[in-house]
């Protein structure tokens, strides 16, 4: 694989949270705009649709399928558009990568089955049975601290061979391990935490599924570029510059700050669905600091 050739999602891709007005509801209009921002002002090569700060779990089926029609009738002709369809049900998963094939994704992100705490055999058989449903790219979402369960390396060995699994988003923390599944079977590595983007890239992966990328999204396509051009101190002052914030957005459930974030810079996506709650004053006022910080350090 060469690093520097433009992967089949781009590198810079993020998970979009999914807007609700004031009542709760799906606001389709914020979120296409929102995409719009994200595609044409953060430079994302791609957006995930319905992951988890799409706060998916609390989205029904119907909800999931219009964000993925709005998003790509939005911005489909300029980003690729993959939807979560990852559940702890492999029928449920498959009906849901059909409806979001028919709404028009480009590409598939499956997590991990959570909860049943499923075997590395069963593990398997879902990420195979839930990628042969459609002929989409697909991208494994591997999050222990979520899920319960790793996929572990003799797992993703195995399905790397599958022809419609192309790549995985990384949450694992593990770089000895995706070093060796990305030199044996090529797959595409993104970073699944923002602070792991540089550290990924540095053992052959290909770029970030991120959720500070809301709003760091442009200058981390400047570091990766950076780094895939040789210019490693740069690559190295951008992570710096841009560390705070990647790891700042997780000082509670990401979601949760991204809204705030959003909010603090004029565009209200709205509030987040129970269980979670909207950050506190504290919690967007911390963050809101960090934003500006980075904007005025910019």
């Amino acid at each position: 694989m060469n690093p520097t050739a433009a992967p089949i999602f781009g590198r810079l891709i993020t998970a979009m949270v999914t807007p609700f007005d004031a009542d709760g509801k799906l606001n389709l209009d914020t979120a296409r705009r929102l995409a719009a921002y994200l595609v044409d002002e953060q430079h994302n090569d791609a957006l995930v649709i319905n992951g988890t700060t799409g706060e998916a779990p609390t989205t029904s089926d119907a909800e999931k399928a219009a964000m993925v029609k709005a998003v790509s009738k939005e911005v489909g002709d300029r980003a690729k558009v993959i939807a979560g369809v990852g559940t702890p049900d492999t029928a449920h998963s498959v009906e849901l990568a059909h409806q979001a094939a028919d709404a028009g994704a480009h590409g598939l992100l499956i997590v991990t089955p959570y909860y049943s705490l499923p075997p590395q055999d069963a593990i398997e058989a879902h990420m195979t049975k839930v990628a042969s449903a459609t002929d989409l790219p697909c991208l494994l979402y591997d999050i222990p601290h979520r899920t319960g369960r790793a996929i572990e390396t003799e797992t993703l060995l195995h399905l790397g061979k599958h022809p419609n699994i192309v790549g995985v988003k990384d949450a694992k923390k593990d770089l000895a391990a995706s070093a060796r599944v990305i030199s044996d079977t090529g797959m595409l590595y993104y970073a699944g935490d923002d602070a792991y983007t540089l550290p990924m890239l540095s053992v052959g992966g290909v770029g970030v599924v991120g959720t500070s990328t809301h709003f760091t999204g442009a200058a981390t396509a400047v570091m990766m570029e950076a780094f895939l051009a040789g210019r490693l101190d740069e690559a190295v002052g951008w992570n710096q510059h841009l560390l705070p914030v990647y790891t700042g957005v997780f000082a509670t459930q990401g979601c949760m700050l991204v809204k705030a974030g959003l909010k603090h810079l004029g565009i209200d996506v709205g509030p987040v669905r129970a269980p979670l709650l909207d950050a506190s004053p504290a919690q967007a006022a911390t963050f809101a600091a960090l934003l500006d910080g980075l904007t005025s350090a910019g």
